[in-house]
């Protein structure tokens, strides 16, 4: 009875070896990050530029996909403050605070997407909003005193487009660094205390990209040539 079950114990065992070895030359590792190139990210980048022919700053997130890294496609949301002099004396404190928010579609098409550095040229299509604020006599800003008054909040709309040139240091898979300059091409808004004026003019910055800029991964597939 021991003779028999160590038999076919050696008969199993030799059975399984031979099926897993079957199993190892039928099947080859491939690396599918080489053929897929597609992937997801979200961003965030801190430009500085001239508002009203002053200094502000424009700070965005933006969610895109990632195509063959050749085009993106996604939205961003462009966050941006200038303090302004209060040069006709119109509102309290010394400066104002311009403030306000854009955003849209976001299109970025991309060349040398395959090397370390390439090239892109975003552009933004979208619109906003912007209102200022007064200077508070204990420091920081406010609404204006007549929009206390009047419980209303006095702001206006503008649509903007806004091209620019990056260039895109690809770090790994997971994190991509950009810099660039962008320009805004805006119709005129019309501020109350403030007036008329336009979001047009340059910006320059850097920006952090973090996601998955390839979504391929090592697998193993069918080995037809054995």
């Amino acid at each position: 009875m021991k003779r028999i079950i160590t038999i076919i114990f050696v008969l199993i065992v030799t059975n399984s070896l031979s099926a897993q070895k079957k199993e190892q030359g039928d099947y080859i590792q491939f690396d599918d990050r080489k053929n897929t190139v597609h992937g997801v990210y979200i961003g965030l980048t801190q430009h500085v530029g001239k508002l009203e022919n002053e200094w502000a700053s424009f700070t965005s997130l933006k969610l895109a996909y990632v195509a063959n890294r050749k085009l993106e496609i996604g939205f961003v949301g462009t966050f941006f403050f200038s303090e302004v002099p209060n040069k006709m004396g119109i509102y309290r404190g010394d400066e104002a605070l311009l403030i306000g928010s854009y955003g849209g579609l976001h299109l970025e098409p991309i060349l040398f997407g395959n090397k370390f550095i390439s090239v892109s040229f975003p552009v933004l299509i979208g619109g906003g909003a912007i209102t200022l604020l007064e200077e508070r006599e204990q420091g920081g800003y406010e609404f204006t005193s007549d929009e206390y008054e009047n419980g209303k909040f006095d702001f206006d709309h503008f649509f903007i487009i806004e091209p620019g040139v990056n260039l895109l240091y690809n770090i790994s898979r997971f994190v991509q660094i950009e810099t660039g300059i962008k320009y805004r091409f805006s119709e005129k808004y019309n501020v109350p205390f403030y007036g008329k004026g336009d979001m047009s003019g340059f910006s320059a910055g850097l920006g952090i990209k973090i996601g998955i800029f390839n979504m391929g991964r090592k697998k193993k597939v069918k080995d037809d040539f054995n």
